[in-house]
């Protein structure tokens, strides 16, 4: 993974687009279970694995990969 800290907002955004469905926020609390673990601040990082091993990401990143359309065709 080449991204850092996506928000949920904007991978919502880039799906909602596609599809042509509005997006809103709302609470957490609205997905129960499911909602408690996307509040929960969750960075994922790829520093470690790009220190320790020859990798460095070379595919778009998760927005950019959504925002090509190809899974919504």
């Amino acid at each position: 993974v080449g991204d850092e800290g996506v928000p949920i907002l904007d991978i919502a955004g880039v799906i909602g687009r596609h599809l042509n469905v509005p997006t809103a926020s709302v609470p957490a609390e609205h997905f129960g279970w499911l909602g408690q673990i996307l509040a929960i601040d969750q960075p994922a990082s790829a520093a470690l694995t790009r220190e320790l091993l020859p990798w460095r990401p070379t595919q778009p990143g998760l927005l950019e990969d959504l925002d090509k359309g190809h899974y919504f065709s």
